[in-house]
């Protein structure tokens, strides 16, 4: 979210079965929302090609759901959602930075998948998030918590190596501002949340040529490709050069590639009254 990178929705979709389930996983751990007369006002924080948020239409029909991404490519992909949904809510789409985003309005759901950890210091935003929520509200949220495995420490390393030191700087380091899920805890439980984290290590099995390059193309590389779009044969060369220690990191086995994920979850829910 924060200086982003420019988006391939359909490199990302790519696997869309693994990036959408966990967002599952932190679906059922929301529970229901406020009690109300009007439609259920709903947040999507970095909604990208909006297939995710679409689920929230179909848990909510009859909300008032709007997903936020600062991607033109990404928003451009959602609007295929936009619409009228099904129990008479709506579904829209707009441009904001979650880096700065505040509602306008007061929210029964914030939500955010896999798109917190592009925003340094997304923390700090808790505060204003959860003050914005209707009493009994919910803020929940994923992030990758997988910085340290070897899809992410190798493309560091490359980065930092010669002769993309000076070219890429941190680009393959975005990750490292992602707090533990304890820290996710203490945040959320120092606003008067009820709050739920935890996190999963989902053991994947990828198929094709070079997968793990495949999945990582959708997401941690965007910074790097964004940053040698203009120069393919630097792009080329340093994809060869990422390609091969990946290969040797992630070996193909004989069911596939097994690609370990590590996720942070935390659901934090509003005291429906300032005594509870």
């Amino acid at each position: 979210m924060h200086d982003a990178p420019t988006w391939d929705p359909q490199q990302y979709l790519r696997h869309a079965g693994h990036r959408t389930r966990p967002f599952h996983d932190l679906l059922t751990r929301i529970n229901e929302l406020p009690p109300q007369q009007g439609p259920a006002r709903i947040a999507d924080l970095g909604c990208g090609p909006g297939n995710v948020t679409a689920l929230l239409a179909e848990r909510w029909p009859d909300a008032h759901i709007t997903g936020y991404d600062n991607s033109l490519e990404m928003l451009k992909e959602a609007e295929l959602y936009a619409g009228p949904t099904k129990g008479g809510g709506h579904l829209d789409f707009s441009v904001a930075d979650a880096a700065d985003w505040a509602p306008d309005e007061p929210h029964d759901l914030i939500v955010s998948n896999a798109a917190l950890q592009w925003v340094p210091g997304h923390a700090d935003s808790f505060a204003r998030w959860i003050e914005s929520l209707k009493p009994g509200g919910t803020f929940a949220f994923q992030v990758p918590g997988n910085f340290t495995s070897p899809s992410h420490a190798l493309l560091g390393e490359l980065c930092d190596a010669p002769p993309w030191r000076d070219r890429l700087k941190t680009h393959g380091r975005r990750f490292v501002h992602i707090l533990g899920p304890a820290d996710y805890l203490e945040r959320l439980a120092d606003l008067g949340c009820e709050t739920d984290v935890w996190e999963t290590t989902y053991v994947q099995l990828l198929h094709g040529d070079d997968p793990v390059l495949d999945w990582v193309k959708g997401t941690a590389l965007r910074p790097v490709l964004t940053a040698l779009e203009d120069d393919p044969a630097a792009r080329d060369a340093f994809l060869t050069e990422f390609r091969d220690l990946l290969r040797k990191a992630y070996p193909t086995g004989r069911h596939g590639t097994v690609f370990p994920f590590r996720r942070i979850f935390a659901v934090a829910r509003k005291p429906e009254t300032a005594d509870s």
